[in-house]
């Protein structure tokens, strides 16, 4: 669930953006004052903090200062009451992502909310894993257990041809035509003789092999 950690002083607003994001399903936590909010957002991983600039003791351009300073990525949205455009400013030169002046629409701030997650979050990895492999098809690499597996730039197209198709079976042909290309034809052997490398490279028992299998005078397949 997506943790969020709002930092506001007033407990009427706090209540209400908690009540809120809670509605939306997100976990909320509450810090009333700057010191507390410095050490829970050390302490505890949250998604993104919501953060009042105006508080009792350390203001919010202080948090939003320390918790750069130490190294915390997490998206930081201030709350200000304050109109002035140089307020606004030294917040993001501080190391907000965004801003939300009070008064705000709570429709207006959960849109975003959902913005500064959605920026927040890390790029999916085009990744396979079965068994002890790990096929990266963004690097075009195979890793075995961690370790680099050294695979042919065509054992590599051969496997990702396979895998992207989970469970189809591919006559030599198409394979021919997916790996080598479309009018390239060299013999349907040079298949085989692939497939006995790959097998060698990723499978445990290649004379017995699980992941790619065979079907007599037909074709290969992938299970993971």
């Amino acid at each position: 669930m997506t943790r969020i950690l709002i930092v506001e002083d007033d407990a009427n607003i706090a209540l209400g953006l908690q009540y809120d994001l809670n509605l939306e399903g997100y976990a909320v936590e509450v810090a009333a004052d700057g010191d507390r909010a410095c050490r829970r957002a050390r302490e505890a991983p949250f998604d993104l903090i919501v953060l009042d600039i105006m508080l009792p003791g350390k203001d919010g351009f202080a948090v939003c200062r320390e918790l750069r300073r130490a190294g915390l990525k997490t998206p930081i949205l201030i709350l200000t009451a304050k109109t002035a455009e140089a307020e606004k400013v030294l917040g993001l030169e501080l190391g907000a992502d965004d801003y939300v002046t009070k008064p705000f629409s709570p429709l207006e701030l959960r849109a975003r909310i959902k913005a500064l997650l959605r920026r927040g979050a890390p790029e999916p990895q085009d990744i396979c894993a079965f068994d002890d492999i790990e096929v990266d098809f963004d690097r075009c690499e195979v890793r075995r257990s961690g370790e680099h597996v050294d695979l042919t730039p065509t054992e590599f197209k051969l496997l990702a041809t396979l895998i992207r198709r989970k469970g189809h079976l591919f006559t030599r042909d198409q394979l021919l035509d997916a790996v080598w290309g479309v009018g390239n034809y060299p013999t349907d052997r040079v298949v085989d003789n692939h497939m006995m490398n790959l097998r060698r490279k990723i499978e445990r028992k290649p004379d017995a092999p699980r992941h790619l299998i065979s079907a007599r005078g037909l074709g290969y397949r992938f299970e993971d």
